[in-house]
């Protein structure tokens, strides 16, 4: 499927999207506050946050759906900021919540978009065809959206925004709220468009999902953006850590506290009643902690050795713990 007219070298890496102190307010409530960055051409660039830290205020100011109350946009050289519709043929949106009409089918939906940017009938038809049978949506084709399930609600609305082969694709929380399996279809999509040379903002606050996708990542709390680098450099740090999970029985809270007690060189953490995070700097010695453990009373069930993961960098950089994040998504009915 050709996703937009013409693809970038490998080397051509320019910058698309330039943004510069933006900042927006509601009330007395400053959503955004004067953040700064650049999405280079063929990128897939990550906005990863909770809920609440201006991801989805920040997509609609940079898709003309919200004006900023200071700052500066340009998209491909176009200034945005006083004409939010300056690049709009360009772009491509996928919001957090579906935008379709649910008396339309799946079809007609795709149809309809297409013709607001000024496709044929004929042309507008045919890429809807193509679109459902790539989305493996072919069978629901002549269905009313509002007979669609979430996923497939999701993966039409996906397609919706790509109808026209825009160059830069907004994704909003593309997977919160839908089943697994879709969930993984999505994500496969997405990195076939990038592969393909669409330039790609996602926003998420699934840690996995953003390390996964994403060549670089900005984290944002609270409108302010705390860290913007590549995966790359922000897992360099933790490549020399030692990490290692142990499961047990149960009281693993308790059991941090006598750990540190005993074992200085190593850091203890409880995830659950029932597991405990081990970092070091240096080798862990497996052996004498399932002793320790077994003396207190408590069966270990079983110890793994973890790889750096982008978690780690999120959490000591923001100091929000990675499972307010799950939770977040489990509210919104998510998929992990």
């Amino acid at each position: 499927m050709r996703i937009h007219e013409s693809i970038p070298t490998a080397s051509a890496r320019d910058s698309l999207i330039d943004v510069v102190k933006l900042t927006k307010k509601f009330d007395d409530v400053t959503v955004v506050d004067e953040i700064s960055f650049n999405l280079h051409q063929g990128e897939l660039f990550g906005f990863l946050g909770p809920n609440g830290a201006g991801k989805t205020t920040t997509i609609n100011m940079l898709t003309g759906l919200s004006r900023p109350d200071s700052g500066t946009i340009r998209v491909a050289g176009r200034d945005c900021t006083e004409n939010p519709k300056a690049a709009q043929s360009l772009i491509g949106i996928v919001p957090d919540e579906s935008n379709l009409y649910p008396e339309l089918s799946g079809f007609d939906n795709l149809c309809f978009c297409a013709s607001l940017y000024g496709l044929r009938k004929n042309e507008r038809r045919e890429r809807a065809k193509k679109l459902l049978e790539t989305f493996g949506l072919k069978d629901a084709a002549d269905r009313k959206f509002a007979g669609y399930s979430k996923g497939m609600k999701r993966k039409l609305t996906i397609a919706a925004g790509i109808i026209h082969s825009p160059q830069i694709l907004f994704l909003d929380e593309p997977t919160t709220g839908i089943d697994v399996a879709s969930a993984r279809q999505i994500r496969q999509l997405i990195a076939d468009f990038h592969r393909a040379g669409t330039t790609i903002f996602l926003t998420t606050h699934y840690i996995e999902e953003a390390e996964r996708l994403c060549e670089r990542i900005a984290f944002i709390v609270k409108g302010q953006i705390v860290r913007t680098d590549s995966v790359k450099n922000l897992l360099q740090p933790l490549l020399g850590r030692q990490v290692m999970l142990i499961s047990v029985s149960n009281a693993a809270n308790d059991l941090s506290g006598k750990l540190g007690a005993a074992f200085h060189n190593y850091q203890f953490q409880s995830i659950s009643s029932e597991q405990i995070r081990i970092e070091s700097a240096e080798p862990i010695s497996l052996g004498p902690l399932v002793r320790f453990i077994e003396e207190q009373k408590v069966e270990v069930k079983e110890a793994r050795r973890l790889g750096p993961s982008l978690e780690d960098v999120f959490v000591t950089v923001t100091g929000i713990e990675a499972n307010a994040l799950r939770i977040e998504a489990e509210k919104k009915g998510g998929a992990a």
